[in-house]
């Protein structure tokens, strides 16, 4: 366990002698408003760390093992850590491994990593600990014992992995892949008022309903922000279009609400029927841009890409999206590139996969459409 300065200093100096080393994270987003890293687990050939940021610890160094060249990060499923890692601590991140997408590169029917345990190692994790609260102090021994399991077999199962995607020609496919996620954007939390229109319902509420919902939301967030805790742990989505439809106006009106719970009714009793006042006199909430609309011809030429991919990756014998992502079938759609050139404008089409599949999606776009 890195609790100090000290030990922190010592492992950097291991880590940066290591051709290799494996890597996971784990934050508590179920247990507060705005989630953080709490644990950061590194494994070697010889040994197992885990390094406690909440420890008062100065991380930055670490910055420097993640963005070196010559020393790979073997991570399993590596976007949300990569994510987390650069909004935490503006870590950047070069020569990955992704244990999840080599997997599913080489055609791996379970890509989790508690089913590759335990089908290649014989190893069993415990689910429990993947709702964990990561945050709380002291960590059960138990819950240690599961982090430190999620990189201790990372570098051999990279190993494994390598040497098959070199045998099938796939490295330079994958090495694309963990380049991608490398770049991935931080993950960030921004409370948008008008973000209640992402509440399954909402478009079903009357006007005034609907003003009422955002006032309920808004209160929730302020709520959530206050108690340090996940918005919807407050009260969920469904309570607040409860609410929003019967409009209650005392708090006997509010405990006959179906899924109100006493406890809500005698805490946030006052603040919730103050927010849905409120709500009956603000103005209504004009609705959220629509998207454009996509023309006819380019959606006629995704359903053409996707038959083409769907056809590829039944071939490889993997899932669709690790021959293209929707998003840059849309994108290739969208443009409708006539030459390789205009297919070197789609940045989510990297170097290997226009090379690979470039002249057949040319071809694909080249038929008659339906």
């Amino acid at each position: 366990m890195i609790a100090s300065s000290t030990r922190l200093n010592a492992l950097i100096r291991i880590l940066a002698d290591q051709p290799a080393i494996a890597v996971d994270t784990e934050s508590n987003s179920l247990y507060a408003y705005q989630e953080r890293v709490c644990l950061i687990q590194f494994s070697t050939p010889t040994e197992d760390y885990l390094v406690d940021p909440l420890a008062n610890l100065d991380l930055s160094p670490l910055g420097e093992i993640f963005a070196h060249p010559d020393i790979q990060k073997v991570f399993h499923a590596a976007e949300y850590d990569v994510m987390c890692l650069k909004r935490d601590y503006g870590f950047q991140f070069h020569n990955l491994f992704d244990t999840m997408w080599a997997a599913r590169i080489l055609g791996w029917p379970r890509v989790g990593l508690g089913d590759i345990l335990t089908k290649i190692f014989n190893v069993k994790t415990q689910k429990r600990y993947q709702r964990y609260n990561w945050g709380r102090r002291p960590l059960e021994k138990k819950a240690l014992q599961y982090a430190t399991i999620d990189t201790h077999y990372l570098l051999p199962l990279r190993a494994l992995q390598l040497e098959t995607l070199e045998r099938g020609n796939h490295l330079e496919e994958a090495r694309e892949v963990f380049e991608q996620i490398a770049a991935t954007e931080p993950r960030t939390h921004h409370f948008d008022p008008d973000d209640f229109w992402r509440i399954k319902g909402a478009y079903d509420l009357t006007p005034r309903q609907q003003a009422i919902l955002r006032e309920l939301y808004v209160w929730r967030d302020r709520a959530a922000q206050r108690q340090d805790r996940p918005p919807f742990k407050i009260v969920g989505d469904t309570v607040l279009l409860d609410l929003a439809r019967l409009a209650p106006h005392t708090e006997r009106e509010l405990a006959n609400v179906q899924r109100m719970k006493e406890y809500h009714v005698r805490r946030y009793g006052a603040d919730i029927l103050r927010a849905i006042v409120h709500g009956e006199s603000a103005p209504l909430p004009p609705f959220p841009p629509r998207p454009p609309r996509r023309s006819n011809g380019e959606i006629a030429r995704y359903h053409t890409l996707r038959a083409w991919r769907k056809a590829i990756a039944a071939r490889r014998g993997v899932e669709s999206d690790v021959i293209l992502s929707n998003n840059t079938l849309w994108e290739i759609a969208k443009r409708n590139p006539q030459n390789m050139e205009d297919l070197q404008q789609i940045a989510s089409l990297g170097p290997w996969k226009r090379a690979t599949y470039g002249r057949a999606i040319l071809r694909a776009l080249a038929k008659p459409l339906e």
